[in-house]
This record gives structure tokens, C-alpha cells and sequence, in this order.
């Protein structure tokens, strides 16, 4: 009914975290003069794939409850908040299976986090070899 709302907020706090990381990042850029060469995916960017995961979800699961009448475009937009009992199944369903499938899609960001990093260090590994040969 609603778990989509679960991932709409992790993806509005997400967004907001990755805007603070880009503005850091790039003051961190702007006054360091020395260039560190060390090559790594930016958290930013990372956090950027998170919110891209997030907000797809949340675009398709939003669509199809619009598509199966559970979200209307007239007060209170969801049709289970217009009755009490229907409204303590639809919190019972943000709290498991919204929260489920956050949590998923965050495990799911991890991984692609640390397979990320994995791919990024093999390859600067296999470039120093190249160059030492």
C-alpha cells in the first residue's frame, strides 16, 4: 500500500548526505594544492548510485500502486488511510516490507560499493606493473 514511502525517505536523506559529500569533497579538491594521486571512486558518486537505486524504486512501485487504485490524486492520496483498520495493515506493511526492501536495496549498494573498489585497485595494481615492466 505504501512501502514505497519507506524508500522515498532513506532516498531523501541519501540525496542530501550526497550533496554535503559533494560540496566537501570539492572544498577538500579546491585547497589542497598538492595532487595525491591515488585513484578511488568518490563517495559522492557512490552515494549518487544509491540514490539513483532509491528513487527508481520508488518511481515504479509508486506508479503501480497509482495503477492498482491504492494511491489516488485526492486527500489523503492513500486509500488506506481513509479507514483506521486498513491504515494499521498499511504501517505494518512500511515496516516490513518497506523496510525489507531499503534495506535490500542499500545491502545490494554495498556490493557494488566493494566490488567497485575490488575492480578500481586491480586495475591501478595491473597499470603500476605495466609501467614497472
Amino acid at each position: 500500500m505504501a512501502c514505497f514511502l519507506v524508500s522515498a525517505a532513506e532516498a531523501a536523506v541519501i540525496t542530501a548526505v550526497e550533496k554535503a559529500e559533494e560540496k566537501k569533497e570539492l572544498k577538500a579538491s579546491e585547497s589542497n594544492t598538492e595532487i595525491a594521486e591515488k585513484v578511488t571512486i568518490p563517495m559522492s558518486r557512490k552515494l549518487k548510485w544509491l540514490t539513483y537505486m532509491l528513487w527508481g524504486g520508488v518511481v515504479l512501485l509508486a506508479f503501480e500502486h497509482i495503477w492498482h487504485g491504492e494511491v489516488v490524486p485526492w486527500f489523503p492520496f492513500l486509500t488506506a488511510m481513509s479507514n483506521p483498520g486498513d491504515a494499521a495493515e498499511m504501517f505494518h506493511e512500511m515496516a516490513t516490507v518497506g523496510v525489507a526492501m531499503a534495506a535490500l536495496i542499500t545491502a545490494v549498494w554495498i556490493g557494488m560499493c566493494v566490488a567497485a573498489d575490488l575492480i578500481v585497485k586491480r586495475s591501478v595494481q595491473t597499470a603500476v606493473q605495466k609501467t614497472t615492466m
